[in-house]
């Protein structure tokens, strides 16, 4: 298992998507037989696509990223179509520096949903080995994939990647980053905070923190019946007291006066 990893240029560990779950597996696969999955991969979704299956857009999308060629003038994908123009802008500015940088190139993928390959990294070991056949291309490549409709993601890459990244930080991103903000459909800062904390590390400066959950309010917001009738007879002795004074106070005074008289 470990000759298979070395040959297919990715590190044999990663971590599950999913809050507060971790799981160690070895998804690696030598290079011919990716490559093979990735010819055949492609024309299969040309048949299903020409046949006009049912729910093609999820499984043309799946495919569609599958069959496309490594980006050249951009660092991501959108086939999710759910990055701001800005955010785009603001990936290819902060990625560009750092492959100029530090020789690390990291690519995004957004996709809606897994029909076929339902293993985030799976796929997303599938797309980048497309990409980059070669270990020796795959080297200092990585990638962050993000589900938009199964909220989880994936973040791989090649052997030198994956080393300066270190098990610990992927972990966190796609166990905190990546589920806590496609929760909350917050699409672009998930990609965002993501390369951040990625761009931190492979530049050697200090990681931002992870995000954490927002606590619901559970304070209660209403009053208890022993807290209404307390606040209806203080609110009823203020009351008389008040009218008390209002009657009697003048009455006293003018008892007064009639006794002076």
């Amino acid at each position: 298992m470990q000759l298979q990893a070395q040959k297919s240029g990715f590190r044999a560990s990663r971590s599950s998507a999913r809050p507060a779950v971790c799981r160690r597996a070895v998804v690696c696969k030598a290079q011919q037989q990716s490559n093979l999955g990735q010819k055949l991969a492609s024309a299969g979704a040309a048949a299903v696509l020409s046949l006009g299956a049912l729910g093609a857009p999820a499984i043309a999308s799946e495919f569609d990223v599958l069959g496309a060629p490594a980006p050249t003038s951009t660092y991501y994908i959108d086939d999710a179509n759910v990055l701001s123009k800005d955010t785009r802008g603001e990936l290819n500015k902060k990625l560009k520096s750092l492959e100029i940088e530090t020789g690390y190139r990291v690519e995004v993928v957004t996709v809606r949903k897994l029909e076929f390959e339902t293993d985030a990294f799976a796929f997303a070991e599938k797309v980048l080995a497309g990409w980059y056949p070669s270990a020796s291309e795959l080297d200092k490549k990585g990638m962050v994939l993000v589900l938009t409709a199964q909220k989880e993601g994936a973040v791989i890459g090649g052997n030198a990647f994956n080393e300066a990244v270190g098990d610990e930080l992927i972990d966190s991103i796609i166990s905190t980053n990546i589920p806590i903000f496609t929760e909350e459909e917050r699409y672009n800062q998930t990609v965002l905070t993501s390369v951040e904390r990625l761009e931190a590390k492979l530049q050697g400066n200090v990681v931002p923190a992870a995000p954490t959950r927002q606590e619901a309010n559970n304070a209660r917001t209403y009053r208890t019946k022993e807290e209404t009738d307390k606040s209806r007879n203080v609110t009823s002795t203020v009351v008389l007291s008040l009218l008390f004074i209002a009657v009697v106070v003048p009455m006293l005074q003018y008892y007064g006066y009639v006794a002076k008289d």
